[in-house]
């Protein structure tokens, strides 16, 4: 008839085969399948199989019978890649029929009308892919045999390496499949069964392929069967899934374990990196409401440098002229703009230009910058453990690195107190420091340090924050991502000392947009200001030879 398989929270997962078309859940002896807890009702829940596919109806519970993480009454035709909540037991049913269409949960209570269209579009609601019903069911039949064989064979995975593991499971895997070769059906991918059972078992699951995947940029997990991507700067659905939230969180598991990291509800958000760099966050339950959901943002494979953004169009050969000029005499530069705008992949590429003979500190949450300095010491702050002890934060890094020696400082990013210790870095000979800031112009960088710097809780008065931060920053570099993907540098800024209390800005380059190409793609072009910085006087007194034509002055200081 149907299957039914149950797992208690993290536990083990339990196979029920049901052989009428109809299957009663409850805590109470009588019923079909019996789930033992003080959750479940003594007759809970309903499951009916018909000619129109497996339905599931609550039979009047208190707790209530959940699909999605919703409420329901009654639901059906039922996927295999439905999950079901009954107390502190959660089910998935396999044998429903091939390709049938997923309804929308009928709620327990009327609710609102809601404002939604059913279809797709800009700002509504995207549907789940559907993903075939037998390959699902397969990968999820396998992996729970693979885990089952690991267990009975009592192999003690923590002491093996990663590659040893990998192997030893192949193998295992390999059995299972050739035991059941008459069984699977002729129209499945062997080779892809065998290598999205092995992935979601040893690996990082149906992200390795992602992950492999040169255009994709960005991996976005909302939950366990929808999985978006960023690819050429545009969001898209991919028809990867998990099998399950426990997948998803085993996956979560492995990247941070070897960090020395941990996630639980204690504990529901935590920051962490792949081995390749790429920058990883991830949020469980209670705190995320529809499953464990993880963002990966892909390290480039190929180290960028300054002529991949000028092809790219994120700037202009002027403008990284004037950086390299900046950065080689150790001006204080801050690097800002949105989330996904490019900051860390252009804090990276300014960092060519630093002197290799310099030494360099870098201070980070989760590292990923990637300089190629010889003398380079990479920090990384650390969480609290268990007890809610031994929390290294940013600022506290900050502090160390200045006993360090450093040549310059550069802080992946401010976000807090930490940045009135990065200013008086700046201010105390540590010239040339770098960090990168969360911003929508120029003008609200300094706005947002003043906030930071109070968050510090040293008291002191506006005029003498803004002071410090006129002495100390020298450029700001500000980036954005536009709707069609695009990302480009669109202000290169001058702090320009302070009047009046407020601190005086000159634009020195800008990009101003022009329209849409043909492609949606924003159309522009980057303009000097006719500004030449004052700092390139006292550059020119020192006898350096520099250009002022990249500011649109027809001569050069001699």
């Amino acid at each position: 008839m149907f299957e039914v398989l149950y797992q208690r929270q993290n536990g083990e997962r339990h196979r029920f085969k049901a052989s009428a078309p109809v299957c009663t859940i409850g805590s109470g002896r009588g019923n079909d399948l019996v789930l033992k807890s003080r959750q479940v009702a003594k007759v809970h829940a309903e499951i009916v199989m018909d000619d129109d596919g497996i339905r599931i109806a609550d039979k009047g519970s208190m707790t209530g019978t959940w699909v999605n993480r919703e409420r329901v009454v009654t639901y059906g035709p039922i996927h295999p890649a439905d999950e079901i909540i009954i107390g502190d037991w959660r089910l998935w049913i396999n044998g429903a029929r091939k390709n049938t269409a997923r309804p929308s949960p009928r709620p327990a209570v009327p609710a609102a009308p809601s404002p939604e269209a059913p279809a797709a579009g800009p700002g509504l609601p995207v549907p789940v892919p559907e993903q075939d019903d037998e390959s699902l069911y397969w990968r999820q039949y396998l992996h729970d045999k693979l885990i089952e064989q690991m267990d009975l064979r009592r192999k003690d995975v923590h002491s093996m390496s990663d590659d040893q593991l990998r192997r030893e499971t192949e193998a295992l895997l390999e059995e299972i499949l050739a035991d059941h070769d008459d069984e699977i059906p002729s129209g499945i991918d062997r080779a892809q069964l065998h290598a999205d059972v092995l992935n979601e078992a040893v690996g990082l699951g149906p992200l390795e392929r992602l992950l492999a995947d040169d255009s994709i940029t960005e991996v976005m997990v909302n939950r366990a069967n929808q999985i978006f991507v960023e690819r050429n700067g545009r969001l898209e659905l991919s028809d990867c899934t998990f099998t399950s939230d426990h997948a998803v969180l085993s996956v979560i598991e492995r990247i941070i374990s070897p960090l020395g990291r941990r996630i639980d509800e204690s504990s529901p958000m935590v920051d962490a990196r792949l081995k390749d760099g790429s920058r990883v966050n991830a949020i469980i339950p209670p705190l995320a409401i529809k499953g464990p959901s993880l963002t990966i943002r892909k390290f480039a494979k190929k180290r960028l440098r300054f002529e991949d953004l000028i092809r790219f169009g994120s700037l202009d050969e002027p403008m990284v002229e004037f950086l390299r000029v900046c950065v080689e005499q150790r001006k204080n530069i801050i690097v800002s703009g949105g989330t996904g705008s490019g900051k860390t992949t252009l804090l990276n590429v300014l960092s060519n230009f630093i002197p290799m003979n310099e030494r360099i500190v870098t201070v980070e949450d989760a590292a990923e910058l990637q300089l190629n300095q010889p003398n380079l010491v990479s920090l990384e702050s650390r969480p609290p453990n268990l007890e809610g002890k031994g929390a290294i934060t940013i600022r506290d890094l900050v502090r160390n690195a200045l006993r360090m020696r450093p040549d310059r400082i550069v802080v992946g990013e401010c976000r807090g107190g930490e940045a009135l210790d990065m200013l008086q870095a700046m201010n105390t000979g540590h010239d040339g420091s770098l960090t990168t800031a969360h911003a929508n112009s120029p003008r609200d960088v300094l706005s947002r340090i003043e906030v930071m710097v109070m968050m510090a809780g040293m008291e002191l008065p506006v005029s003498a924050i803004r002071e410090q931060i006129a002495s100390a920053v020298d450029i700001i570099v500000q980036q954005a991502r536009f709707p069609c993907g695009s990302r480009k540098v669109t202000h290169i800024t001058e702090v320009a000392g302070i009047e009046s209390g407020t601190i005086q800005l000159q634009n020195i380059f800008v990009f101003n947009q022009t329209g849409v190409d043909e492609n949606g793609k924003v159309a522009g072009r980057f303009e000097p200001c006719g500004f030449v910085p004052s700092f390139y006087e006292e550059l020119a007194r020192i006898g350096l030879d520099l250009d002022l034509s990249i500011f649109g002055q027809p001569r050069s200081f001699q």
